[in-house]
């Protein structure tokens, strides 16, 4: 059965940092792009970072992720990270791990979609 499980969520302060973690299972990963999206609390989904299956760094342009949010992709581990630093309450959201054939907007027809870790960011 394919599945992903992301680990890694939790409560920090404004300026804290976290690393979130997406374990593959029962999914070919060779050929497939590894990404984070992130549901935010008024219920908008944003691209947060896309590692595709040669490497590729992806990073949307808003909210100041890049330089602050760091995706890597480890295939032997079948699993992607998102290192987050420099957190602020706008960050706090639900983020999902994707697989697929990924791009930076939200897409409700991507193949393999996680369930989600809750981060949350204080004042």
């Amino acid at each position: 059965e394919a599945q992903l499980a992301e680990s890694g969520g939790g409560s920090v302060q404004a300026g804290g940092a976290l690393t979130l973690s997406c374990t593959a299972s029962g999914i070919k990963l060779d050929y497939e792009d590894m990404g984070w999206y992130r549901i935010l609390p008024d219920s908008e989904c944003e691209p947060v970072a896309i590692v595709s299956a040669a490497g590729t760094l992806y990073y949307t342009h808003g909210g100041n992720v890049k330089g602050r949010f760091t995706i890597s992709r480890d295939n032997e581990k079948k699993m992607v990270t998102l290192q987050m630093k420099n957190l602020t309450p706008e960050d706090t959201a639900v983020y999902h791990c994707a697989v697929g054939n990924l791009y930076l907007r939200c897409d409700p027809d991507y193949e393999y979609w996680g369930q989600g870790t809750q981060v949350t960011v204080s004042a």
